[in-house]
């Protein structure tokens, strides 16, 4: 992508693709070693071994994956999927879709029982109802036939080891396995991982062991991918699949046949930064960018952390870019999104100007963006298993990556020592509304809509500024979205604008933070129009920045992230 040659003139329109020359090489100092940001300390720290032994920002991506599978099974893994965005040191950015797919056999009747009605959503979540065709190993394969450099056997040494020699299990991660019996020990494997022999719960500091992961993880790091996806392991992950469905399933050709596809980034202006996001089936780019877009007139900078007026303004857009979210964002190889029109920087002044600094909107309701298909909203129950990394290596290689199983342990089946996702429940559960149909419905092969944003910034030179991502559902855009502003706006660090309160307004509720700065500014809120409530939200951000002449890592103090290097 030629940032530098065209910065100047991306003001009028919204970028998409990469560029054949490439522009010099970023003009700040690369880290020596590199840096890892992850929710694991020892995800982290796989990260960083992969680095010191000269791997790539995508190798130690890669081994920041596995580790997950093995210390974050709630969260992320090899039975799920993923995006991943790559900037090399002349920024360029590719991106690869590594996201779960339905089997063929899915029809759009797929979640409706025999009256026409759908399943009831737990119901579906624990069988192979929910159970896509995992995307993640296909990904990281592509990515490391692209830009890896240590043998693909090396990345999985550390996972292996902490699958094999056993790790310890914090409080945060009792917590979780607690709210989540039903499906962290639905499986039999799951019970064998974390019961005692009385039955009861592991207690934090307890140091579990999974071997069964450790000879999955031996077998692809020998084999490849052909070692998870075909063979004796493909057949026998798609019959332990189709034999949890209701009716007709998972079959090897599924598996066989996934690959982890190519997608354009999809990138805009915002004020003098560039900021490039993943395109469909994600809705991360597009949602982000909207907040942003339509933030872009007021001068968020004057207004600061400290305003209500500020937060009602984010409120406001965030409301907006989700209104055209939920009617828009779908799998483009089977529904015509119109990325260029909801990214246009004429459409999105007209939805700003639909936003007052003194008055709550009374409704909003999705737009008329360029290229747009006359499809119906759906009804996806939201979840927030998810994980996300940033890497920055030594030669200036950048990688945002974003891992997800769905919902807590996925859909609870197991199979290889790891958690089976349970992301088609990200499909709407009805195929139609009033005769409409539903863009996000259930087909064959078809990719569930994500809020995943794997994201990077370019400042006005070219150079990169920000790796950032995040987990939680459909709050990952607008923890991405606020930590922009903080950043870019408030010049904050990427550590303090992570832990920047949240306030959550994806429809007609505004929702904070429990406990959070923003308690105080409630009334002001309310004066405004908006209905304000609280509760728990599951925040979890990851960053990598160039800030004050140094590489520096950021995580979530929310979680038990940790950044590492240089």
């Amino acid at each position: 992508m030629l940032l530098r040659r065209l910065l100047p003139l991306f003001a009028p329109l919204a970028l998409t693709a990469c560029a054949t020359t490439p522009p010099p090489a970023f003009g700040q100092p690369m880290p020596q070693v590199g840096v890892v940001s992850t929710a694991d300390p020892r995800a982290t720290e796989a990260g960083m071994a992969i680095l010191r032994q000269g791997g790539s920002a995508t190798d130690a991506a890669i081994a920041v994956m596995l580790a997950l599978t093995v210390v974050e099974p709630q969260s992320s893994g090899i039975g799920g999927g993923g995006f991943y965005l790559h900037a090399d040191p002349a920024g360029r950015v590719e991106t690869l879709d590594g996201r779960e797919t339905a089997p063929a056999a899915a029809t759009p009747q797929w979640f409706l029982d025999d009256a026409g009605q759908p399943v009831p959503f737990g119901q579906a979540v624990m069988s192979g109802l929910s159970i896509g065709v995992p995307g993640n190993i296909a990904l990281a394969a592509e990515a490391h036939k692209r830009h890896g450099r240590l043998p693909w056997a090396a990345l999985f040494q550390p996972a292996i080891g902490l699958a094999r020699e056993g790790w310890a299990v914090s409080p945060r991660f009792v917590e979780f396995v607690t709210r989540a019996r039903d499906r962290a020990t639905l499986d039999p494997a799951g019970q064998a991982l974390f019961l005692d022999d009385a039955g009861q719960l592991v207690a934090a500091g307890a140091v579990l062991t999974n071997p069964a992961l450790a000879d999955t993880l031996e077998a692809i790091a020998q084999g490849g991918p052909d070692a998870f996806y075909r063979g004796e392991a493909g057949a026998a992950m798609a019959q332990r699949i189709a034999g949890a469905t209701p009716h007709a399933g998972m079959a090897p050709s599924d598996l066989a046949g996934y690959r982890a596809t190519s997608r354009e980034a999809v990138c805009r202006q915002y004020r003098v930064y560039l900021v490039c996001g993943m395109g469909p089936p994600s809705s991360g780019a597009t949602t982000v960018l909207a907040i942003l877009g339509q933030l872009e007139r007021f001068d968020m900078a004057a207004l600061g952390p400290g305003s209500p007026t500020g937060w009602h303004l984010f409120a406001e857009s965030q409301r907006l870019a989700y209104a055209d979210r939920e009617q828009f964002l779908a799998d483009p190889d089977f529904v015509p999104v119109p990325v260029a029109g909801l990214t246009a920087p004429a459409y999105l002044a007209a939805r700003s100007a639909l936003i007052s600094p003194d008055r709550r909107m009374p409704s909003v309701a999705a737009g008329q963006p360029a290229g747009m298909v006359a499809l119906a909203d759906g009804a996806e129950p939201e979840e927030h298993g998810t994980s996300h990394f940033s890497v920055v290596d030594a030669a200036g290689n950048a990688v945002s990556y974003t891992s997800t199983i769905e919902g807590p342990f996925g859909s609870g089946h197991m199979f290889g020592g790891f958690y089976l996702n349970n992301e088609l429940t990200d499909f709407s559960l009805v195929p139609d509304m009033n005769g409409v149909a539903v863009a996000n419905r259930v087909e064959g092969g078809k990719r569930p809509r994500s809020s995943m944003a794997p994201t990077l910034v370019f400042d006005a030179a070219g150079n990169l500024r920000l790796v950032i991502g995040a987990a939680g559902g459909g709050t990952i855009p607008v923890q991405v979205a606020k930590a922009l502003i903080g950043v870019l706006d408030w010049n904050l660090s990427a550590a303090d604008a992570i832990a920047l309160p949240g306030l959550y307004s994806p429809g007609d509720t505004i929702t904070l933070e429990p406990g959070s700065a923003l308690l105080p500014m409630q009334s002001a809120l309310e004066a405004l129009g908006h209905t304000v409530n609280t509760r728990p939200m599951p925040f979890k951000a990851n960053a990598v920045e160039y800030r004050d002449g140094r590489w520096q890592g950021a995580a979530d103090p929310r979680s038990e992230g940790v950044a590492l290097g240089n």
